[in-house]
């Protein structure tokens, strides 16, 4: 079976072989984000009742607007990716296959529920939600066009998602990048098409990107109904079993919390923008659109490492399961040093040549010189971020959910959170910028200092490592023997 690899090819070369594949499946996907953001930013100035607005500018800030809840929602599927598919490769790692598939079957409930549920919640509370992250006269009309067209495409979404690490879980890396891939490119394509040449401007993107879900998903389904997957979609095993739903929360919450995080801090951090920024000539809304550049850059480094860790927590989680102590520490070291080096490399371009980034998103000479003021402070988190990828990766796939919840909680609750409201009142609304570097930077250190205690901990309490995992079935076929 192509899953055993996990247990017998040698690290660097099976880190590689599943580790590119979902680095440019995310780095594909970043495209959803980073496309919309690119056509909808350059979009020309309008004249309206006489005066010019700059469409460009303020959709740009509203497409910003709606990340948070756009990332609210999403992170629920990370409950069934980062916690189902963890559990699924380390089921297989024990050979147990009947188990792994329990954890496909009830998680792709679970994401259809969370798809209805969430999905009517956001479009309801759409226009006071937008209001509350701090839209302004200039931005809430891009952003609740945006965001009411886009949350059709809810149940894709959660689906495409929430099962490709299933995938990636069984060996199959290339299937999931394919997987990804089937939607970003439609998106491309679409997206100066229902933008542009249909005039829809936002909701074009919108529904752009709704399509491109709508394929993406499919794909992945098709992908996990076939019946050469030993872990596959089968309705007998979807019927909801307790204990399977509890075990996935439990390990996928930490995931969760990463994602939904991302969605609080986009919540304060636009609104401490819009109250602050207010204060100065330039407008709040100016200040929430270069957050959404600087976020939007910081993207470029985050998601290729979220995608190589992505691929290699099924080795870790395999090895684990399978008491190979030796490949899962070797396993760790690998990706500590693809992580460490990325986002070192990729922090130090982006504070040397802020404008060039900014300039990909919007031309406006506002925009960036605010960008070129303040991404060095931003990003410079990210020179030792890789650091907390590897260590809060491998406590995942290790299924140590307690100490990977603290550790999520610690970089944007218990210290982004509190910057973020209390910088500003001494610097003015450049500290909003500065809290994200600083919290990014404590985190990142603390995290390791954790994970050097821990991690030694875990290794002792493997037994030796040995040659070869032998299959459940095929250990109960010897005994009979």
């Amino acid at each position: 079976m192509k899953e055993q690899e996990m247990g017998t090819a040698k690290i660097w070369k099976l880190c590689i072989k599943m580790g590119i594949p979902t680095v440019m499946a995310q780095v594909v996907n970043l495209l959803y984000n980073i496309v919309d953001r690119i056509y909808i930013g350059n979009m020309p100035d309008a004249i309206i009742d006489g005066v010019t607005v700059a469409v460009g500018k303020n959709a740009l800030g509203g497409l910003g607007l709606c990340a948070p809840i756009i990332t609210l929602i999403a992170a629920f599927s990370a409950f069934v990716s980062g916690g189902g598919a963890p559990l699924a490769a380390k089921a297989l790692g024990e050979g147990d296959a009947e188990r792994a598939g329990r954890y496909l079957n009830n998680g792709f409930v679970m994401l259809t529920a969370f798809s209805v549920i969430l999905g009517l919640a956001a479009y309801i509370f759409a226009e006071p939600l937008l209001y509350f992250i701090g839209a302004g006269s200039g931005t809430f009309g891009y952003a609740y066009d945006y965001l009411t067209v886009y949350l059709i495409g809810t149940l894709f979404v959660q689906l495409a998602t929430g099962l490709n690490t299933f995938l990636t879980a069984q060996g199959k890396s290339v299937t999931a990048m394919l997987s990804v891939l089937v939607g970003a490119v439609l998106n491309i394509g679409l997206d100066p098409l229902f933008i542009f040449t249909f005039g829809m401007g936002v909701k074009g993107a919108a529904v752009a990107t709704v399509i491109s879900q709508f394929a993406g998903a499919c794909f992945v389904v098709g992908a996990l109904a076939s019946p050469k997957l030993t872990v596959r979609l089968n309705l007998r095993q979807m019927k909801p079993r307790g204990k399977i739903i509890l075990s996935i929360l439990a390990l996928g919450v930490a995931s969760f919390v990463m994602s939904a995080t991302e969605s609080v801090i986009g919540f304060v951090l636009n609104g401490r923008l819009k109250y602050y920024g207010d204060a100065t000539p330039l407008g709040g809304d100016t200040y929430v659109s270069v957050l959404t550049i600087l976020q939007s850059s910081m993207m470029l480094i985050t998601t290729p490492i979220a995608g190589f860790t992505q691929g290699v927590t099924p080795i870790l989680s395999f090895n684990y399961g399978a008491k190979h102590r030796e490949r899962l520490k070797t396993c760790y070291f690998f990706t500590l040093a693809v992580c460490f080096v990325w986002c070192a490399f990729l922090g130090i371009l982006m504070m040397s040549a802020p404008r060039i980034f900014g300039a990909m998103f919007n031309r406006d000479e506002q925009l960036l010189s605010l960008t070129e003021q303040y991404m060095p402070v931003f990003v410079f988190g990210m020179l030792v971020f890789g650091i907390q990828r590897a260590c809060q990766t491998t406590f995942v796939a290790v299924t140590q959910a307690g100490i990977s919840l603290f550790i999520a909680v610690l970089r944007k609750i218990i210290l982004l959170v509190p910057l973020a409201v209390l910088l500003p009142m001494a610097m003015g609304v450049g500290g909003v910028f500065w809290a994200e570097g600083i919290a990014d930077t404590t985190a990142a250190c603390l995290c390791g200092i954790i994970f050097f205690f821990k991690f030694r901990k875990i290794l002792r309490g493997l037994d030796a490592p040995h040659e070869a995992v032998v299959p459940a079935s095929q250990s109960r076929r010897q005994t009979s023997l």
